[in-house]
């Protein structure tokens, strides 16, 4: 991720932090795969026992379901995002949690910085589709182990009437920052079939894939949700 992709999500961390100190919270009920609290599947997604496992997720934002993972399901878990205040604000959350780790790295320099190998890696909105997926994962992938599971949720590339990329290139998109501004930035925007295609290519085989719609508007789906198994 370039310095002109990471800058919306400082952006949107800045903000955070300009609306009030970060402290201890409450460890959440549940994984979120969706930006809308409920909806779509939770944690069963990784695997029915997630006890010692160890998971990694590209893009842990302020740890929310890293502290979830850690606290409901006994698991080893390290949230790693590329923006060092959101991570400072993760470990303001939830850094006593015994399972929860934080690391602020660029997901792909992590990956290549690191032997450790895990149960699952996923990505919720994160380093999935907004670094190059011929680059990343296969990094990902090496990081595996045999039968590890990878998932992750993007923004569905048919939302509000879309149409998913019909090439490799990256399409141009916003985020919404908490001022209600929006941000530029780019993504790999695939259909679910083009997913599959560049993780079959690492020895990923997916699945299942699971489409979330918006609570409010049900005509287009929102969130595309990718489950993979390594071979």
């Amino acid at each position: 991720m370039t310095i002109t992709q990471a800058s919306p999500w400082l952006a949107h961390a800045l903000q955070r932090v300009a609306a009030g100190p970060a402290e201890a919270l409450p460890v959440p009920l549940r994984m979120e795969w969706s930006t809308y609290p409920g909806n779509g599947p939770g944690a069963e997604v990784l695997g029915p026992d997630l006890r010692r496992r160890r998971l990694l997720e590209l893009g842990c934002g302020t740890g929310h379901n890293v502290a979830h993972l850690a606290g409901h399901h006994a698991a080893h878990v390290t949230g790693v995002d590329v923006i060092g205040l959101q991570v400072r604000r993760a470990r303001s959350h939830y850094g006593h949690l015994g399972g929860a780790s934080f690391v602020a790295s660029h997901a792909l320099h992590h990956l290549q910085a690191t032997d450790q190998r895990y149960d699952a890696i996923y990505s919720v909105f994160g380093a999935i589709g907004l670094i190059a997926p011929q680059l990343l994962l296969p990094a990902l992938a090496q990081h595996l182990l045999p039968g590890g599971v990878v998932a992750f949720s993007v923004p569905h590339p048919r939302r509000g009437g879309r149409r998913p990329s019909g090439n490799d290139r990256p399409c141009r998109d916003h985020v919404t920052l908490p001022d209600r501004t929006q941000v530029p930035l780019v993504r790999w925007e695939y259909g679910a079939e083009r997913w599959a295609r560049h993780l079959g290519r690492t020895g990923l085989n997916v699945t299942t894939v699971r489409e979330l719609h918006d609570p409010r508007q049900h005509r287009w789906p929102a969130t595309l949700l990718i489950t993979a198994h390594k071979t």
